[in-house]
């Protein structure tokens, strides 16, 4: 047979091309095109041509929405654009808020669009669910990190503090927090937490961001002292870690104490009713000649055991009320303005507070002869008061330094020294206190202290706009300078904690994620993000940006001859 020419070629040998697929969104709108030319009257020739879509490929898709098991006029709904672009939403919405702001997993969301009845049109699917989980999780790093640049070059130039922990997942995970917007700058694995890791993860963290960390918070970790004297930053210590070592040194030792005397108390009293009824029993049968017990004295011994069983009871009760006040006295006199009338306290006065505190727990410890491990903790408890005061002399000394770049009068100057930063710190602290008297009479305390300057009449309301601006930047900043506590650390360790239990790994895509929704999506009640509060400017919600970006939601597969809740909701249907 001869060979064929290069021209010639057999048809059935050649491929038919076959149309591209169409898209959700193209299919919306051709049934919807399609759907309304038959209201009107066309005949579905004429509405498949003005769809500009093959009849076949139009029946196929009416065929494929009646066979969904919905109710007709939401099948038909969730057909259209409109249903389209709905059901965008609320999937990504709910895969969004169940594994990224809470900790459950990716068959939490299968189920639920199992219930709803989602699974119909969405594919639903473990495997499904995971694939778009981990867009997501992509698209969200991906914004944040576009955010942070773009804020980052419009962002103010500003010194901040920083407070900085390890958690543990069992993977180690560096956490740092810019305190006051509670924006995380750092939230990452790594395989070592010496401070040579930490001055380079906080390197890379800064870089791009006009900032200067001149305050360091946190535990007295080794790793993290060193740090901060790396990054020529005072480190300030938490107040909780010195407390916590007082209360592990003395609260079970002494409660141990009062039991005992309580105890004591109790024998004592039982061994006096036991001689008030031995004499009632010997007093009420006849007796012969002879002499009788001695009642009177047994009975008196007796109470006066049961008397110096009270005192010891008393003195044990006591001592345990007057260390734990004195615990928490450290807390109330560790802050660099009194909070009683908002008169600033030198680093002198403090100490001098703190070791009044620490004499009465020396004392404590003392009458309860607590053991030498218990001693040892107090010692270490009290050494870290040495930089709790070297905090005060700091924070003062940069307060005076802000005031004097303002270029304002010397009596305005001081007027912001005294009053106005004191009272901007004391409404501070009233939003954090316990209770609600305590948050009133702080409050009032710092309301008497900024009326007269907010006073129309006052030389600080004469100023221009600009130099207003620039003064209350000033007051908030040094407000804002003593910190004495990581918590913000020790809660978002915490959060992640809950994620890891729930997941049992948080691989680093899923950390990127978490830490990028924490920055750009949640919000405080004033309706600002972290992000907003540490660059000082808005930016594009996070949760609409993500929906720009998200694909199409894939359809489900064929419908299975067995599929759970498919069953139990047609039965409650």
């Amino acid at each position: 047979m001869p060979p064929q020419s290069a021209e010639y070629t057999d048809s059935s040998t050649v491929p038919t091309p076959r149309s591209p697929r169409r898209d959700r969104a193209e299919a919306a709108v051709g049934l919807q095109v399609f759907d309304g030319s038959l209201r009107e009257g066309a005949s579905q020739r004429q509405a498949a041509e003005e769809a500009g879509v093959p009849r076949s490929t139009l029946r196929h898709w009416s065929s494929r929405r009646r066979e969904l098991d919905l109710p007709p006029q939401v099948a038909s709904f969730l057909e259209t654009p409109a249903g389209l672009a709905w059901l965008h939403r609320l999937v990504h919405a709910a895969v969004f808020s169940m594994t990224l702001r809470g900790p459950q997993g990716i068959r939490m969301v299968c189920e639920f669009l199992e219930l709803s009845g989602l699974a119909e049109v969405v594919g639903a699917s473990f495997g499904s669910i995971q694939k778009l989980t981990q867009q997501m999780q992509e698209n969200v790093a991906a914004i944040a990190t576009e955010h942070r640049e773009e804020l980052g070059r419009s962002m103010p130039a500003k010194p901040i503090t920083v407070c900085e922990d390890e958690t543990f997942h069992p993977d180690t995970c560096l956490v740092a927090i810019e305190p006051e917007s509670n924006f995380i700058l750092l939230e990452r694995y790594v395989e070592r937490r010496d401070a040579e890791t930490w001055n380079t993860r906080m390197d890379e963290a800064l870089e791009g961001l006009p900032v200067e960390v001149i305050q360091s918070t946190s535990d007295q970790g080794k790793a993290l002292l060193r740090h901060a004297r790396d990054q020529q930053a005072h480190h300030s210590p938490d107040v909780f870690h010195p407390q916590h070592d007082l209360i592990r040194a003395t609260a079970l030792a002494l409660a141990h104490r009062l039991r005992r005397a309580v105890a004591d108390h109790d024998k004592a009293v039982h061994r006096r009713e036991k001689w008030l009824a031995k004499r009632e029993a010997y007093h009420r049968e006849r007796r012969g000649p002879g002499r009788p017990p001695d009642f009177a004295g047994h009975i008196a011994r007796a109470v006066e055991a049961v008397d110096a069983a009270q005192q010891a009871v008393d003195e044990a009760f006591a001592d345990q009320v007057a260390c734990r006040e004195a615990i928490r006295g450290i807390s109330a006199d560790y802050h660099c303005y009194r909070l009683a009338d908002g008169v600033a306290q030198s680093r002198e006065q403090v100490q001098a507070l703190l070791a009044a505190r620490f004499a009465v727990i020396d004392e404590v410890a003392e009458r309860a002869q607590l053991s030498e491990r218990c001693l040892e903790r107090i010692d270490k408890a009290r050494r870290v008061t040495r930089d709790m005061v070297a905090t005060i002399g700091f924070v003062h000394t940069e307060i005076a330094v802000r005031l004097a770049d303002l270029d304002i009068s010397q009596e305005l100057r001081a007027q912001l020294a005294v009053k106005w930063i004191p009272g901007l710190y004391l409404h501070r602290v009233a939003t954090r206190a316990k209770l609600s008297e305590d948050r009133h009479a702080l409050a009032a305390t710092a309301e008497t202290l900024l009326a007269p300057l907010r006073d129309p009449e006052h030389p600080l309301q004469q100023v221009d706009a600009e130099l207003a601006a620039q003064i209350d930047g000033v007051a908030t900043l040094c407000a804002g300078l003593f910190q004495r506590s990581s918590s913000c650390v020790e809660g978002r360790n915490g959060q992640l904690a809950l994620f890891h239990h729930g997941l049992h790994q948080l691989t680093d895509k899923k950390l990127a994620a978490l830490t990028a929704v924490h920055n750009f999506h949640t919000r405080r009640p004033d309706g600002t993000t972290p992000a907003e509060r540490f660059f000082e400017t808005d930016h594009d919600d996070l949760f609409s940006s993500l929906l720009l970006r998200m694909p199409q939601l894939a359809r489900p597969a064929r419908p299975r001859s067995k599929r759970p809740y498919r069953a139990a909701r047609r039965a409650a249907s």
